[in-house]
């Protein structure tokens, strides 16, 4: 496949994942972005483009210095885009989203704690909630890189969330999996505080998840 295949390819994947988005309720109206990673820079959703007018050709690409190339005006977040795909060299996709139950969170500035093993789908034994910091800022940046030490999602205090992925499709997964889980979060502090599992025990689901999917394939392939 050509560049500017994968390119055009690529291209439509972010179209197709900010469909898939809003459709899947963790983002509403034009709010949220994804960017994913093309060779030394990246694409970008545009600012204040409703998604379901988005085409291939309104996507943005930028350097990892924050050159932008195109006829819009990347998202107004492009930095913390800019800045987990360049101190993460695994990220390959990045979603942002302002879901309901993990807005809601982010707002009471929780992290999500072990509550359930899943938490660990994004690699650590919790999922924090970075400090607060104007949208579109170096600082909320900053913050969210911190949150994401060791991990591959966070919330962001009084925003939403963001997660990366090896994929698009992965970085949406990730995303839609801590909106489900902040919902359960939410709905067990309903009735009361609940109970968490231990370090230990989080670190083995951590270590499980490391390999999760691929085990099978291993085995598979000396059949």
């Amino acid at each position: 496949m050509s560049a500017a295949a994968r390119e055009a390819e690529l291209r439509r994947r972010v179209v197709d994942a900010c469909r898939a988005m809003n459709t899947s309720g963790i983002n509403q109206g034009t709010s949220g972005n994804i960017s994913a990673r093309l060779g030394d820079a990246f694409l970008i959703t545009p600012s204040a483009v409703p998604y379901d007018e988005l085409r291939a050709d309104d996507l943005v690409l930028m350097t990892l210095d924050g050159a932008a190339t195109g006829e819009r005006a990347p998202s107004t977040e492009w930095r913390i885009h800019r800045d987990v795909l360049r101190a993460r060299p695994e990220a390959e996709a990045v979603v942002h989203a302002h879901p309901p139950f993990a807005t809601a969170l982010a707002c009471l500035r929780r992290d999500i704690p072990p509550f359930h093993y899943m938490v660990a789908v994004a690699g650590g034994a919790t999922i924090r909630c970075a400090p607060y910091a104007t949208f579109g800022s170096q600082e909320l940046s900053d913050h969210a890189l911190a949150a994401l030490d060791g991990r591959r999602a966070c919330l962001l205090a009084n925003h939403g969330i963001l997660a990366f992925g090896s994929s698009v499709a992965s970085a949406l997964a990730l995303a839609v999996e801590v909106e489900a889980l902040a919902g359960q979060y939410l709905r067990a502090l309903s009735v009361g505080e609940p109970a968490l599992l231990d370090d230990d025990e989080m670190a083995r689901v951590v270590e499980k998840f490391r390999t999760y999917g691929r085990d099978a394939r291993a085995n598979q392939s000396t059949r």
